[in-house]
């Protein structure tokens, strides 16, 4: 019994040796150990998210892709799978495993090896969040000792929930949320069960288990996890053999973006880094969403792409990308091989080759009389009809286009690498577009932007024309001009000379001769036939008139900065630079009764919990609140309309008034005019604006807009209004020396088309069109509303005066009340000459 004794004393002392040592490890050790607190508010590193107006997915940022999860959102199939292969004793120990600690100092004693099956879900928890991965003796007593503080301090589904959210899992995935959307394309509530044990798999090996990279070693590795759900009762045979015998299908899926627009996103991202910093932006886990419609940004991205293509393929083939067997292109280019390739060599190149919005790379395989043979990038043969080929001029320049072919062998050859989109249902015959454009479309009434489109192809240009590119104006600053002639003793009735000026400029040694388009000149015209058909030497007289100074500070109170608006006569044909976004939101102006109003296109930043923490405050348009505040200040509120007293926007969201409500109602209903023309065509004194395309595609009068064509056509602008929008559509080079050039024929109409200059209508208007076309579908057409202080009279076409004839002599006209004319026009009236039928477009 004395052993037994002394055994037990011994044990005891051992013990409180052993009690002790831990106790002075502790000791030692806790003044080093991180606060496991920080847990119950753990924010883990989320990307930011961008998001249309209508909760589209637009752009993700950030290194990190991660889809935090509750725990009860978490499938429990999954649950069972990971706890199976990592701690099937989790919801039994106290965040450390005696058994396993047991089991890993037998093998380090037997083998010498650090075994990680000692290692429980919550101490790998503690070296995630805390600890380096480094395998020493020290790490793995700070991981007990944060493990059993954490099992202190959260329960076991939050444990678990931090597990299953913070593990890396390959693939930039952290977490089984974001690991399904990787991998399988789908919410991890969706997956089956072959697939959840493949996730649950990757904690221990995210590299070498990669299902993408190493699918034979993931297989084995799922199995496992399979075989370990069976053992321990999670699954049943049944389910064990049908989940075995899955294959591994699991590919890359990146964010699974439902709306393109990258131009607006980086304008996101840009301004989420400028005011938050790089890193809270990217791994807070903000959510962003913009003020763009995903209807109307569709409709944007399609209308500039048909343009683009529609000019290129104008202008002419400027040949295959290269040749892959055959004859050479040309000396330069290589010689190609002499064999024809085969399927797996077409397609393996294919694969090489860099994408581009809306074709497709392929290469020639056949070529017959009036159609080809093409093998596209997934190995499939396609055949591209003749009207997909019968477009392709050669290319000369941008002023010159060759014959048309007449069989498919003169525009292809077996071995050619071509580029490929679908039009009309047909695969056609395509090309990379070398020349630009951007559109941008915003609500007038308080600048949140609903559609923006920087370039043709983000991924080929970062360069956002919308924002970035200050192009001359054109046409497109006389609006602005005949607002300005209106607060200078003009009306839209004034005649103004439409007569040739040759001015001599005695610094230059030369005379200076701006010149309309067409070159016809018809003596004393209206205002509004001048601004409508944008009659270059009327601008000129008129700014001679009011002066060039007056006109700079008119046209700065639009937002165009002074020192871009050239001090001279030249800026009123357009010599003035500004970007795209500075043009519209000049043109609200017109269209929302006076006001300047700040573009804007983030609508609320939420954080990651959902909480909002920005909303935008823009300063709104409102004619009614105006007349509210300057009655209320008056004493008057009693007599204010129904809405003015209803009115609940402060004085400091109101937009500025820059010009009078009457100024801008004119403007607008002259812009009107631009796109339908005016006069009687059955009594022969019928004329059309520029933008007459408009009015056949559209078939409504409550639009408006300007054409704008600068110097040999670099630039072309269309920007006008319809209800609630305004957009402009600006189409040129980024080389800003080359012009956009003339044309022989247009590939959708007659194949011998007389020679044309790309002008505002022909080359920017389309787009515009296309998209109001498109936007507008079941928007009511509106009426006008006359403002108070505008009156009409009915004045002589000829004379501009008074009428008293009910003929297509006359019309009514809209005047400011006290500017109407007084004077009688002359009984007789006096044939006047008018323009050709089809004005064309302008330049200076």
């Amino acid at each position: 019994m004395k052993w037994l004794k002394r055994l037990l004393i011994a044990l005891t002392v051992l013990g409180l040796l052993g009690i002790g040592a831990l106790a002075g490890l502790y000791l030692w050790i806790a003044p080093t150990l991180p606060g496991v607190e920080s847990l119950k508010t753990v924010q883990l590193q989320t990307p930011m998210r961008v998001y249309s107006a209508d909760g589209l997915l637009m752009s993700q940022f950030g290194e990190k892709r991660r889809i935090p999860l509750r725990y009860e959102e978490i499938p429990q199939p999954l649950i069972d799978a990971v706890l199976a292969t990592e701690d099937a004793r989790f919801f039994e120990h106290h965040g450390v495993d005696p058994i396993g600690v047991i089991r890993a100092a037998v093998v380090l004693v037997t083998t010498g090896r650090k075994s990680q099956g000692a290692s429980t879900i919550t101490m790998q928890v503690a070296r995630n969040f805390f600890l380096s991965r480094e395998k020493t003796y020290i790490r793995k007593v700070k991981e007990i000792f944060l493990a059993l503080e954490i099992e202190r301090l959260l329960t076991k589904e939050e444990i678990l929930e931090l597990y299953l959210n913070r593990s890396f899992l390959g693939n930039r995935a952290y977490g089984v949320g974001a690991a399904a959307q990787v991998y399988y394309g789908r919410d991890v509530s969706d997956l089956t069960l072959a697939e959840m044990a493949m996730i649950a798999g990757l904690p221990q090996a995210p590299s070498a288990a990669n299902p993408i990279r190493n699918p034979e070693r993931a297989m084995t590795r799922r199995n496992v996890v399979l075989g370990r759900m069976l053992d321990v009762g999670y699954i049943t045979r049944a389910e064990f053999d049908e989940a075995r015998q899955a294959p591994v299908t699991a590919r890359y899926h990146g964010a699974e973006i439902d709306l393109y627009a990258p131009y607006i996103a980086e304008m996101v991202r840009d301004y989420m880094v400028a005011t938050y910093g790089e890193e809270a932006a990217y791994t807070s886990g903000f959510n962003i969403y913009t003020t763009v419609r995903s209807d109307q940004q569709h409709a944007a991205q399609r209308a500039l792409l048909d343009n683009l293509f529609a000019y290129d393929t104008r202008h002419g083939y400027r040949g295959p990308q290269t040749r892959l067997w055959g004859e050479p292109l040309t000396e330069q280019s290589g010689t190609p091989s002499a064999e024809a390739w085969t399927p797996e060599q077409i397609q393996a190149h294919l694969k090489g080759v860099n994408r581009h919005r809306d074709i497709h790379p392929a290469v020639v395989l056949n070529v017959e009389e009036k159609q080809a043979e093409v093998m596209n990038a997934e190995g499939e043969t396609l055949t591209l009809p003749w009207e997909g080929i019968n477009w392709a001029r050669e290319f000369i320049s941008d002023t010159r286009q060759g014959n048309a072919p007449k069989t498919a062998g003169e525009v292809l050859t077996p071995g050619d690498q071509i580029w490929i989109r679908r039009h009309d249902d047909h695969w056609w015959l395509s090309q990379v577009p070398e020349v630009s454009s951007a559109f941008v479309a915003m609500d007038p009434e308080d600048g949140a932007i609903r559609a923006l489109v920087g370039g043709y192809d983000f991924g080929q240009s970062q360069y956002n024309r919308v924002t970035q590119a200050k192009r001359q104006l054109g046409s497109n600053i006389k609006p602005f001009l005949y607002s300005s002639a209106l607060e200078n003793g003009f009306t839209l009735s004034t005649l103004v000379n439409n007569a040739p000026i040759n001015q001599w400029d005695r610094s230059q040694g030369t005379a200076w001769r701006p010149r309309n388009s067409p070159d016809v000149y018809t003596g004393p015209t209206r205002v509004r036939q001048g601004l409508a058909q944008s009659i270059n030497v009327m601008a000129v007289r008129v700014i001679r008139d009011i002066g060039v100074d007056t006109f700079i500070d008119h046209a700065a109170k639009f937002g165009f900065d002074r020192a871009d608006l050239p001090r001279n006569e030249s800026i009123s044909l357009g010599s003035a630079s500004v970007t795209p976004l500075e043009n519209v939101r000049a043109f609200s102006v017109f269209a929302n009764g006076g006001f300047l109003v700040d573009p804007y296109f983030i609508e609320r930043i939420e954080d990651h919990s959902g909480n909002q923490i920005f909303e935008a405050q823009p300063k709104i348009a409102c004619l009614d609140c105006k007349t509210a505040l300057a009655e209320q200040a008056a004493g008057a509120d009693d007599n204010l309309p129904e809405f003015a007293q209803q009115c609940l926007w402060p004085a400091d969201r109101l937009a500025p008034q820059i010009i009078s409500e009457q100024n801008a109602f004119l403007i607008h209903e002259t812009l009107k005019s631009v796109i339908w023309g005016g006069g009687d065509w059955s009594q022969g004194t019928g004329w059309n604006g520029t933008a007459w395309r408009a009015a056949r595609l559209i078939k409504r009068h409550d639009i408006g807009g300007k054409t704008g064509t600068t110097n040999e056509a670099r630039d072309t602008w269309f920007t006008g209004f319809a209800p609630d929008m305004v957009a402009t559509a600006w189409v040129g080079f980024d080389d800003h020396g080359r012009q956009l050039g003339r044309t022989r024929w247009n590939p959708y109409g007659p194949q011998d088309q007389i020679t044309a200059g790309e002008s505002g209508a022909k080359t920017a208007g389309p787009a515009w069109n296309q998209f109001m076309h498109q936007v507008l579908q079941g928007v009511p057409e509106q009426g006008i509303v006359v403002p108070g202080g505008i009156v009409t009279a009915r004045i002589d076409l000829a004379s501009g005066k008074l009428s008293n004839r009910t003929d297509s002599s006359s019309r009514f006209e809209y005047f400011i009340d006290g500017t109407a004319p007084t004077e009688l026009a002359e009984a007789v009236q006096t044939e006047t000459p008018i323009f050709e039928q089809e004005a064309t477009e302008e330049l200076f």
